[in-house]
């Protein structure tokens, strides 16, 4: 059968289809769920689109509160959040639609309700076997639960079943203590719930520490316990608390829910007969290939760093090696960025020998408010000796597109000289590039 088979219709699966199909191959995209549930992957339905949701909303709540200590408007308003959950299901719903027009429009043929299974580079389809020309695994992720007692108790929600929370809690317990963690208590606690986070470890341990100290601050009023094990969720029926071990003390902690953002893991139990890592991950080369030849991977499915872009540039990679185009992967400068009140991209690519240099964010839309409570974020960059630019910090309303395009400048080797004759649109929020130019004269000055 000359047909090439994809298994998941998230980022990575639906993008490589797309790629395929506009080359002339015949391609079949596998999707365990339906066409409002599964084609758009963990993005769409578990994980950005979610975030992207109830932010808005949360931000909103928090400008309002913030308007209202400065005695501009009247009373805060408050949301309505179950109505917030559906109607931002329906929204997601028409978006999947529009994926599934879109697939089907170019050509795609989409398989929906059936995970699929995959042996070496034998596709089953309940008993139908099919050995296709070529097979992209892009079957994502899942939520990494924690094997605790009480995990189990209605009450215990992940980003999969968020859209079950009947009603607002009015203490959340989130464990977890990377990005998704930051962003839901930041959500939930903008929404009026009481948020206590608990982290293994020191809390966003991976984020640059100015940025990290920029995050705990725009998270006011959380309590964040790091080193914090959680022994037991208890609770007669439902969630009434926590016990968590900090140091050498246990505590008991009442609470009504709580929300499990402990990261993800590669979702391969589907898969035999290909290579894989210790926690599932299919291992990849360059080429997006895998351990079998004419099989090919791409997604949350080949591990870290778990973020949509990477997906889809995995899957564009994989289908251009399918298509005989030589195509790689370069994992250097990948911007990221964590969504609280402002959005604090990152690039971390430092030597450790680059020099910081910091400023705090200025006055501009969506930050004016913000000066009398010295919250209008900062911009931080990391310059080698040789002016070439090593990391970037920016916590601004548009941090996360400021982090996308220096991610494109650092990988074409522009340094902080490039910058002299740069113009930035004004006014701005953003402080990245007037750090650049400066720090170029710097350089000179010092004949360095």
């Amino acid at each position: 059968m000359s047909v090439i088979v994809i298994l998941g219709g998230g980022p990575a699966g639906r993008i490589a289809s797309l790629r395929l199909a506009s080359a002339g191959k015949e391609v079949r995209l596998i999707e365990q769920g339906g066409v409002s549930a599964g084609i758009g992957g963990q993005c769409l339905h578990f994980g950005c689109m979610p975030v992207c949701a109830l932010n808005d909303v949360a931000r909103f709540l928090d400008m309002a509160g913030r308007f209202e200590g400065l005695g501009l408007t009247g009373p805060a308003p408050q949301a309505d959040f179950p109505r917030v959950l559906k109607e931002m299901q329906a929204i997601q719903a028409k978006i999947a639609a529009i994926l599934d027009h879109e697939t089907r429009s170019a050509g795609v043929e989409i398989i929906y309700g059936k995970a699929g299974r995959l042996d070496g580079k034998t596709v089953w389809l309940d008993d139908e076997m099919i050995v296709p020309d070529a097979v992209i695994v892009a079957t994502g992720s899942r939520s990494n639960i924690p094997a605790v007692a009480g995990i189990t108790l209605p009450g215990v929600f992940t980003p999969r079943t968020l859209g079950q929370m009947p009603e607002l809690p009015e203490h959340i317990v989130i464990l977890g203590g990377a990005v998704m963690a930051a962003e839901y208590a930041y959500i939930f606690s903008r929404f009026g719930s009481r948020v206590t986070v608990l982290s293994r470890s020191i809390f966003l341990k991976t984020v640059d520490p100015t940025l990290r100290a920029e995050a705990v601050r725009e998270l006011s009023g959380v309590t964040i316990l790091e080193h914090a094990d959680l022994r037991t969720i208890t609770g007669d029926g439902r969630v009434r608390g926590i016990t968590v071990k900090t140091g050498d003390a246990a505590q008991d902690i009442a609470c009504d829910a709580v929300f499990v953002a402990a990261g993800l893991i590669p979702r391969s139990d589907m898969i035999s007969g290909i290579r894989k890592g210790s926690s599932g991950e299919i291992i990849v080369n360059e080429y997006m290939e895998t351990s079998v030849p004419g099989v090919y991977a791409g997604g949350d499915v080949t591990g870290p760093p778990y973020l949509t872009p990477v997906a889809r540039h995995q899957g564009i990679v994989a289908a251009d090696n399918i298509l005989g185009k030589r195509h790689t992967f370069d994992i250097t400068a990948i911007p990221q960025a964590i969504y609280l009140e402002n959005e604090l991209g990152f690039i971390l690519n430092g030597s450790g020998t680059a020099k910081p240099l910091s400023i705090p964010g200025p006055a501009g839309p969506d930050t004016f408010w913000s000066v009398p409570t010295s919250r209008t974020g900062l911009a931080k960059i990391l310059v080698e000796t040789n002016g070439s630019i090593s990391g970037i910090v920016s916590a601004s309303p548009g941090g996360g597109l400021i982090a996308a395009y220096m991610a494109f400048l650092m990988k074409h080797h522009f340094s902080v000289h490039d910058f002299e004759e740069f113009i930035e649109v004004h006014p701005t929020t953003d402080g990245v590039y007037g750090l650049a130019k400066y720090a170029s004269e710097l350089m000179k000055k010092n004949g360095s």
